[in-house]
C-alpha cells in the first residue's frame, strides 16, 4: 500500500501571538502510527504587485529587512488583514508603498512563500497605467522606489542583486502570463 504522505493533526498548542505571525506546535500522526511535531507560523497572507510605468519599466522598492540585517530590492507588497480581499489590499499597498495607483490590473497567480513552516499565501498582481499620488508608509516603514527595464530586473536576479523570493517568483510569472 502506497503512503499517502498526509499527516493528521492530533493536537495543536498556541505558542506565540504576534503582530504579523502566530506560532503553534502541532502533533501529527503518520499512516504508520508514528507521531511527529510540526512548528507552524500562521499568517493572514499578502499581496505582491508588479507595477509598470508608461515606459514599460517595472517599479521596484528598496527597504531594510531586519531579520536578515540588510536592504533588499523587492516588488511592492504587503500583508492582508484577516478576511481582506486580496485585490483591495493590492491597490492599497501599491499606493501606500509607492505613491502610485493603477488603472489596469491582472492577477498573475498565487504562491506559498515558505510552506515548510508557514501558511502564508501571496497573491500576485500586475498593475499598469500608473498615476502618481502620494505614499502613506506604515509606522516604521522607510522605502525607496525606482524603475528599471524588465530585462534589467531579470539580470539583477541572475546576478543575485534581487534575492527576495516573492519578487523573483512574480517576475517569473510575468514571463508566462503575457
Amino acid at each position: 500500500m502506497k503512503n499517502s504522505m498526509e499527516e493528521k493533526t492530533i493536537s495543536s498548542v498556541q505558542k506565540h501571538r504576534g503582530l504579523i505571525i502566530n506560532v503553534r506546535e502541532d502533533t501529527v500522526i503518520f499512516e504508520d502510527g508514528s507521531e511527529h511535531k510540526r512548528e507552524v507560523a500562521t499568517h493572514p497572507g499578502g499581496v505582491v504587485i508588479a507595477a509598470f510605468n508608461n515606459k514599460n519599466e517595472i517599479l521596484l522598492i528598496r527597504q531594510w529587512r531586519h531579520p536578515i540585517q540588510k536592504k533588499l530590492i523587492e516588488l511592492p507588497a504587503g500583508k492582508l488583514d484577516y478576511g481582506e480581499d486580496p485585490f483591495v489590499a493590492a491597490k492599497r499597498e501599491l499606493e501606500e508603498e509607492t505613491g502610485f495607483i493603477a488603472n489596469k490590473w491582472k492577477k498573475l497567480g498565487e504562491i506559498y512563500s515558505t510552506p515548510g513552516f508557514c501558511d502564508e499565501k501571496l497573491h500576485i498582481y500586475r498593475a499598469d497605467n500608473l498615476t502618481k499620488t502620494q505614499t502613506n508608509f506604515d509606522d516604521g516603514e522607510y522605502i525607496e522606489t525606482f524603475c528599471i527595464s524588465f530585462k534589467e530586473a531579470i539580470n539583477m536576479i541572475k546576478l543575485s542583486k534581487i534575492q527576495d523570493a516573492k519578487t523573483i517568483a512574480a517576475i517569473g510569472m510575468l514571463n508566462w502570463n503575457e
